[in-house]
């Protein structure tokens, strides 16, 4: 890039040129934190992928107003930026992905204090993301921890990961979509027992069940989730984006909607280049180019 190859008193040597180069590239292979948060971290790295951890490694990265506004901030600035395609959502450590909201937090507040804030309710926002979210789901996702990787696209697991909604234990029940999302994606009657009885499942109770989409051994996790996210990036960017869009839709809505949306999204790629490239290169039987335009 530019920044790379110029330095601020005007033209580099060739040999500083070519050790500017060299450092692009290595870096381009590992990740690279791009800004600073106090709860979480933000990597992004050369293939089109970014990583974002949630790091409350000591509370079990547990979910208070600090790390909801950070992680929404966080993807929010991912979804404009040209060099990122696809999104990991993790934790640190290995014993929690988040273990709930933050309990002492919560308790701390009234009635009133909770209706003014609209508690939990930004965590809505990450609906409004277009680019693929991973989860990748190392521990414990208890609560909000459950809720939050159910705002994601796609949920991986750790062999170790433990899901569930304990909130009716604590007095209360799920507030950030838990009672809702949970019942789309294993139905009502499963949804209930999770629910009402507030126990935890397993994560392969959680992929037969249809929660999660793979579990895999916890050291394999992150680099499965890298896997895949380099896999969708890979495609092209606009049209992932509009798949996305229509799956969510089928989620959320009538089958004549669902079907109307797809068709009208169908037709739409005609007007992007990666559609008449990929298309093309098969005719030609090739590996597409894609230029994500």
């Amino acid at each position: 890039s530019s920044k790379l190859l110029n330095s601020p008193s005007g033209t580099l040597s060739v040999m500083h040129r070519v050790s500017c180069v060299a450092q692009h590239v290595r870096a381009s292979l590992a990740p690279v934190a791009v800004s600073a948060y106090e709860n979480i971290l933000v990597e992004k790295r050369g293939n089109a992928v970014a990583i974002v951890t949630l790091n409350r490694p000591k509370a079990l990265n547990a979910l208070n107003h600090a790390v909801m506004t950070e992680v929404v901030a966080a993807f929010k600035g991912l979804d404009q930026d040209d060099d990122v395609r696809v999104i990991i959502l993790t934790g640190s450590g290995e014993k929690a992905f988040a273990a709930g909201a933050d309990i002492k937090e919560m308790n701390s507040r009234g009635f009133a204090e909770v209706a003014k804030m609209d508690m939990f309710w930004a965590w809505q926002q990450v609906r409004e993301i277009r680019k693929p979210i991973i989860a990748a789901v190392n521990g414990f996702a208890l609560g909000g921890g459950c809720e939050v990787a159910m705002l994601c696209d796609i949920i991986l697991a750790s062999e170790n990961a433990k899901f569930g909604q304990p909130e009716i234990n604590l007095g209360t029940l799920p507030g950030m979509g838990g009672s809702q999302r949970l019942v789309r994606a294993v139905g009502k009657s499963k949804a209930m027992e999770w629910v009402l009885g507030g126990n935890q499942f397993t994560a392969a109770e959680a992929e037969r069940a249809g929660l999660v989409s793979r579990v895999v051994p916890l050291a394999q996790l992150l680099p499965e989730a890298v896997k895949l996210a380099e896999l969708i990036a890979s495609k092209s960017g606009p049209v992932v984006q509009f798949a996305k869009e229509a799956v969510n839709q089928a989620y959320e809505s009538s089958l004549s909607d669902g079907l109307l949306l797809e068709k009208r999204l169908f037709h739409s790629t005609w007007g992007f280049e990666d559609r008449k490239e990929g298309m093309t290169a098969f005719t030609e039987k090739r590996k597409p180019d894609f230029k994500h335009k």
